[in-house]
């Protein structure tokens, strides 16, 4: 094998794996935005069961931050940005 293609299959082993991280979508909690306003983010943008998103929003309220979600940068980066776009406090740690 020679050099230039051990070197293509590091770089390739190297993408595979950086895809496989996962992160998690983790909203925190405000003194503006009402339940029924985060639960029906959850529910619209995070794809959750109306319970799912009622039990993340008593989480967020009560512990101050929840992960609602966990997926590669690119799937949560989307999610992201509505959650924000919606006026929530959301980040991908």
């Amino acid at each position: 094998m020679n050099i230039a293609h051990q070197e293509e299959v590091i770089v390739e082993v190297l993408e595979d794996i950086q895809d496989t991280e996962t992160y998690d979508l983790v909203v925190y909690n405000d003194d503006f935005n009402t339940f029924d306003h985060v639960i029906k983010t959850l529910i619209k943008v995070c794809k959750h069961s109306s319970e799912q998103a009622e039990q993340c929003t008593y989480i967020i309220h009560f512990k101050g931050k929840c992960a609602v979600k966990t997926g590669s940068m690119q799937m949560l980066t989307p999610m992201k940005r509505a959650i924000n776009e919606a006026g929530i406090d959301a980040r991908i740690q």
